[in-house]
C-alpha cells in the first residue's frame, strides 16, 4: 500500500535534491547505508497543504546535513534518508505507516500534525519498543501540541520539538492582557483533542490574566469537514465579542478568517497559526493591525542572521506559496544529527540519551531539550500582521503582501512552565 510510485519519487528527492544534482550519498562520499526518517503525516484530504509545508521544511533541513558531509559516525559519515508515509490525518493509517516503515528499516519516525494521531502513535511505539528491543523506534514530533503529550502521556520514545499548547497560549496571554479593548472573546476550534485543550487553556488563563474578560461564546466544530464558517461567523458576530481565540490550523483557520472578512466581523484573532498557509491572504487588508499569530519565530524576527537564514529558505523554495519555514524542524533535524553524532551509533535508546541533553542554534534560535519530559525549550514569538513594507515587516507571506511584524518576544525561561511527567524509563543495557 505504501510502497507507491510517489513514495519512491518522494525518497529519490530527498536523497537528490541538492544544489548541485547530486544524491546525498554521493555527497557523503561513501556508500554507507542511509539514517532512514519515516515522516507519517497527512500529505492528501484537507490538510495536505500543511503535510507538504512540513515536508519542504525537513527535506530542507537534512540537505544541509548532506551539504556538510552527513552524520559522521565511526564507521564513516551517512546520508539521511527521508521517506513520506501519508497517513491522511487518521489514526489508523498512522498506525499502518508506522508498521511499514518499521518494516522499511526506519527507526526514527517524524510527525506533527495531529496530536490525535501522535497520541496514537505514542502508544503504538510504546508497545512496539517493549515487545521488539532490536527495532526500538524514535518519535520526533515538531507540531502536536496537545500538553498532555509531555506531560502525563510522556514517553523515553517521545520527544517533542513545538512549545506545547499551554505555553503557546501563555504568550499570546502575554498580548492579551494589555489589550484593553477587548472586554469580550469567543473561543472557537477543531473538535478533537488540541483543539479541546485550547479552549480549556484560554478559559483558565483568561481567568487569572484577564478576569475582567467574558467568554461570550464557545464553540467547538467538526475537524476538516466544514466548508462554510459563515453559520459561525454569525454567532461571533452576535455575540459581540471584540475577539476570537482559536487554535485552528490549515484550512479550517484559512475559512474561518475568509468567513470573519464576509461576514463582516471587525474583531481580533488570536490565532496559534494564523501566520501562513493561506490565512494572511484569505483575510486581507481587514487582518491589519487584528490577526495575532504566536510561534517559535518569525520571518521578520530582527536579526541579520534570521534574515539571510530566510532568503535562503525561500532561494530553495521560490514558489510564493511554498515560503512557510519553521525554525524548530530545522533544529529537530539539527538536534538529531547532533545526538546520532554524539552517541556514535544509531541505536535508538544510545541515541534517545543523547537527545534528552541536545542543545542547538541556528540563525540566532537556540534550544535546549528538557530531559524531564523530552519537552524543547526555545524562545517564543507572537506577531501582528501588517503589509509589507512597513515598519517591521520587511517580508511578506506566500506573496499576500502581508507579513507579521514582531510585537512580543518571550525567552525560553519566561515560556517555560513546569510539568506534570512521569516518565517510565527503560532499562538501559
Amino acid at each position: 500500500m505504501y510502497a507507491s510510485r510517489r513514495k519512491v519519487l518522494a525518497r529519490i528527492a530527498a536523497l537528490g535534491a541538492l544544489p548541485w544534482g547530486v544524491s546525498a550519498r554521493a555527497q557523503t562520499g561513501n556508500a554507507a547505508a542511509p539514517i532512514r526518517l519515516a515522516l507519517i503525516e497527512g500529505l492528501s484530504g484537507p490538510f495536505a497543504n500543511a503535510g507538504e509545508a512540513v515536508w519542504r521544511n525537513l527535506l530542507w533541513a537534512c540537505e544541509r546535513v548532506h551539504a556538510r558531509g552527513g552524520v559522521v559516525l565511526p564507521g564513516g559519515a551517512r546520508p539521511l534518508e527521508l521517506v513520506r508515509y501519508d497517513s491522511k490525518g487518521q489514526n489508523e493509517e498512522a498506525i499502518a505507516a508506522l508498521r511499514s516503515a518499521i518494516e522499511s528499516g526506519a527507526r526514527i519516525v517524524l510527525q506533527g500534525n495531529s496530536s490525535a494521531n501522535a497520541a496514537a502513535l505514542i502508544d503504538a511505539i510504546e508497545k512496539h519498543n517493549e515487545r521488539d528491543p532490536e527495532r526500538q523506534v524514535l518519535f520526533l514530533n515538531y507540531s502536536a501540541v496537545d500538553p498532555v503529550l509531555t506531560n502525563e502521556r510522556c514517553s523515553f520514545w517521545h520527544f517533542r520539538f513545538d512549545a506545547h499548547a499551554e505555553m503557546r497560549m501563555k504568550a499570546l496571554m502575554s498580548v492579551l492582557r494589555e489589550d484593553r479593548a477587548v472586554q469580550g472573546v469567543y473561543l472557537i476550534g477543531q473538535d478533537y483533542s488540541f483543539g479541546q485543550a485550547v479552549l480549556r487553556l484560554a478559559r483558565q488563563q483568561l481567568a487569572a490574566e484577564r478576569p475582567d474578560v467574558r467568554i461570550l461564546g464557545e464553540e467547538l466544530h467538526p475537524m476538516g469537514r466544514v466548508k462554510d464558517f459563515l453559520p459561525y461567523v454569525a454567532k461571533i458576530k452576535a455575540s459581540g465579542a471584540q475577539a476570537v481565540i482559536t487554535g485552528n490550523w490549515g484550512n479550517d483557520l484559512t475559512l474561518l478568517v475568509r468567513a470573519a472578512r464576509e461576514g463582516g466581523f471587525d474583531g481580533k484573532f488570536y490565532t496559534f497559526y494564523g501566520n501562513a498557509l493561506g490565512t494572511p491572504a484569505a483575510i486581507g487588508e481587514a487582518g491589519v493591525g487584528r490577526v495575532l499569530a504566536v510561534a517559535d519565530w518569525l520571518p521578520n524576527v530582527p536579526d541579520p542572521a534570521a534574515e539571510a537564514f530566510y532568503r535562503s529558505f525561500r532561494a530553495r523554495f521560490p514558489k510564493p506559496a511554498d515560503d512557510y519555514v519553521h525554525m524548530r524542524m530545522q533544529l529537530m533535524i539539527e538536534a538529531l544529527a547532533q545526538s546520532i553524532e554524539r552517541a556514535a551509533t544509531v541505536q535508538s535508546r544510545a541515541v534517545a540519551l543523547q537527545l534528552e541533553r541536545a542543545d542547538v542554534a541556528l540563525a540566532g534560535q537556540r534550544g535546549t531539550m528538557r530531559a524531564v519530559d523530552h519537552q524543547f525549550q526555545q524562545p517564543l514569538v507572537v506577531g501582528l500582521m501588517d503589509r509589507q513594507g512597513t515598519p517591521g515587516v520587511p517580508f511578506d507571506v506566500e506573496g499576500s503582501g502581508y507579513g507579521f511584524r514582531v510585537i512580543r518576544r518571550l525567552s525560553a525561561d519566561d515560556a517555560s512552565l513546569p510539568t506534570t511527567c512521569r516518565m517510565r524509563r527503560p532499562q538501559l543495557a
